[in-house]
């Protein structure tokens, strides 16, 4: 037998991937390598060494700033945007499947946030809990609450104003893959519930939810990793805090050694972590269901 022919734009097309590839990832491969410097290592090539010494250095801390803190901060709220992207996406796409009045319009609200600039955004919900400050201060003032209003700094925090900020990006994605879902769900498997008698959370709870689980799953994943390397979003509605990103957005015009390497380093195994675990739990997801059947 002869091997087929490959067409003549095969390889043009082949190196322009492999290009793509390399641009991609390149640069995350050389943070890891540079990381695992010695202590002689430097921001650059040549690599100086192979050991952990900057991943220790990194556990000591990096000047004024606390990382695990940080890290903390940055979990925590990943994982409530995580959270409530799941159950309103999942709540938003089950409406959306029937004729609701001023639905068209209340979709092009909710995903009016992707078009406008991130940095945009951030400084209107800063502004706002700015404003919702100077009310409340008033409001402290004239109910004659002088110790409230004493101990009141500002509404600008990690779970609200940066919550609402990091919904605005992941509420819009989490609801257009629940409508791609919902989209290519056959409610037959409905209609039989309820024909056997089940109610519509019995059909939900043990019909729709286990077929659509892995997709699920899949928006969680999205909640998390989008919360997880947010920066412009939250740039202008954090507060007094910040999150990892932030602190390694600062660090890069202070720190002059492999250790905000490491720490690169371990902020993308936490994000491939997370996607292995969700993967994983999607596979069995989906096996189960195919049992099912």
């Amino acid at each position: 037998m002869t091997a087929e022919k490959r067409p003549a734009g095969f390889w043009p097309l082949a190196l322009f991937f492999a290009a793509f590839v390399l641009f991609l990832y390149g640069p995350m491969l050389v943070i890891v390598v540079l990381s695992f410097q010695g202590p002689e290592g430097g921001l650059t090539f040549p690599l100086r060494g192979v050991s952990l010494h900057w991943f220790y250095k990194l556990a000591e801390g990096l000047g004024v700033v606390d990382i695990g803190a940080a890290l903390q901060r940055s979990l925590g709220l990943g994982l409530v945007v995580m959270a409530i992207t799941v159950v309103f996406s999942v709540l938003a796409g089950l409406a959306f499947r029937k004729k609701l009045r001023g639905g068209n319009l209340l979709f092009f609200v909710v995903v009016a946030s992707l078009i406008m600039p991130s940095i945009i955004v951030s400084l209107g919900i800063g502004l706002e809990f700015r404003l919702m400050d100077t009310a409340l201060k008033f409001l402290f003032g004239a109910w004659g609450m002088d110790d409230t209003l004493a101990n009141f700094g500002t509404s600008l925090g990690l779970y609200t104003s940066a919550l609402g900020a990091h919904l605005t990006w992941t509420l819009p994605f989490g609801l257009l893959i629940m409508f791609a879902i919902f989209n290519r769900f056959n409610p037959a498997y409905e209609e039989a519930a309820r024909d056997l008698g089940a109610t519509p959370w019995q059909g939900f709870a043990h019909v729709v939810l286990p077929l659509i689980a892995p997709s699920v799953v899949g928006i969680g994943m999205f909640g998390f990793t989008l919360s997880w390397d947010e920066i412009a979003r939250t740039s202008q509605a954090i507060g007094d805090v910040n999150t990892l990103p932030l602190e390694l957005q600062g660090l890069t015009s202070t720190v002059t050694t492999p250790s905000i390497y490491a720490l690169g380093t371990v902020t993308m195994v936490v994000s491939f972590a997370v996607m292995g675990l969700t993967v994983g739990l999607a596979r069995l997801l989906e096996k189960r269901k195919k049992a099912a059947r």
